[in-house]
């Protein structure tokens, strides 16, 4: 009887352990579009990493953009980004921005060829099934789990704390939905993609009855208010199956990019029909350009509001206004 009741006594403090460490609090870094303005910006991206490591985030993503649109895109150059992304010391989850391929067919950025430059990110940066930086974790790819999609290998799941991570291969310049009929059958292939792994996310949320989700991704999807209902836009599609699923599935979500170079917190996804905001949905727009600088955001699980965010703004790495 006594030991009966000392193993239910130690079944009780487990639980309540387990319980506890799955209620952590934790923190990462959002950060994206850098570095831009190049050689000059190489040591202010430097010393963002640095204040990044010192800060020992649980992991960081960066949302894309890892140059400007008039960089040229060459093998060269994202071996220097690949470089800096193994400087991170906490693991790092990218997710490609146009920059590094969409754009370019620019002849300031060398007049690549868009689809041949996506194909070499894939080869250069998602090889295995983990994440970047020094220290890596494992990441569910889109790849892996449905043949139909075994070249999206940019898109993951990872989990922590009871919250569902998605990255997503998402880009500005219209996601690629323009230019020519090569882009737009790029676009369509990719945005099925897209479509299924953020159906695949909700489902996965709500059978495990995580607290939330996070998607990241690198478009400003809400530069203007007809990206949603515009026949050409490139986001119309992801912006109302957001909507649907997010007024579904009730729970915080957090959405995560760049792109437009500004930092932004507001709550810009309304419902399907356009007419209220979905109360659910927060945005974190990154800054990046001329600002090289990042977002701490710590997830509180169990709150009612799960996320706070603290800008992490670096005085030496503040652009200096020209006399």
């Amino acid at each position: 009887m006594k030991s009966h009741c000392l193993k239910s006594v130690f079944v009780a403090i487990f639980i309540t352990i387990a319980s506890s460490a799955t209620a952590q609090s934790f923190k990462f870094i959002a950060l994206g579009d850098m570095p831009y303005n190049i050689p000059d910006d190489y040591a202010r991206y430097e010393r963002l990493i640095q204040r990044i490591n010192n800060l020992n985030p649980t992991f960081a993503i960066f949302v894309g953009d890892t140059k400007s649109g008039s960089t040229p895109c060459s093998d060269d150059y994202n071996l220097i980004v690949q470089n800096y992304f193994n400087q991170f010391k906490s693991p790092l989850i990218y997710s490609p921005g146009d920059n590094e391929w969409t754009d370019c067919h620019r002849l300031s950025a060398d007049a690549y060829d868009p689809i041949e430059r996506l194909h070499n990110l894939r080869r250069t940066f998602f090889q295995t099934q983990y994440s970047l930086g020094q220290k890596r974790i494992p990441l569910t790819r889109q790849a892996d789990t449905d043949p139909r999609y075994r070249k999206f290998i940019e898109n993951s799941f990872w989990v922590k704390n009871q919250f569902l991570f998605v990255n997503l291969h998402i880009t500005g310049s219209n996601n690629n939905f323009e230019r020519d009929d090569r882009s737009r059958e790029e676009y369509y292939e990719r945005n099925q993609a897209n479509l299924s792994w953020i159906q695949e996310a909700f489902q996965t949320a709500t059978s495990k009855n995580y607290e939330g989700i996070i998607f990241a991704y690198q478009a400003d999807m809400f530069y203007t208010p007809k990206q949603a209902t515009d026949p050409e836009s490139g986001f119309r599609d992801t912006l109302q199956l957001l909507s649907k699923s997010a007024e579904e599935f009730k729970k915080p979500i957090l959405l995560i990019h760049g792109d437009s170079h500004r930092l932004i917190i507001d709550q810009p996804l309304r419902t399907a029909d356009q007419k209220q905001v979905l109360e659910n949905v927060i945005r974190l727009e990154v800054m990046g350009a001329n600002q090289v600088q990042a977002v701490e955001i710590e997830i509180n699980p169990g709150a009612e509001q799960p996320f706070s965010f603290t800008p992490i703004m670096l005085q030496e790495n503040r652009r200096r206004p020209k006399p």
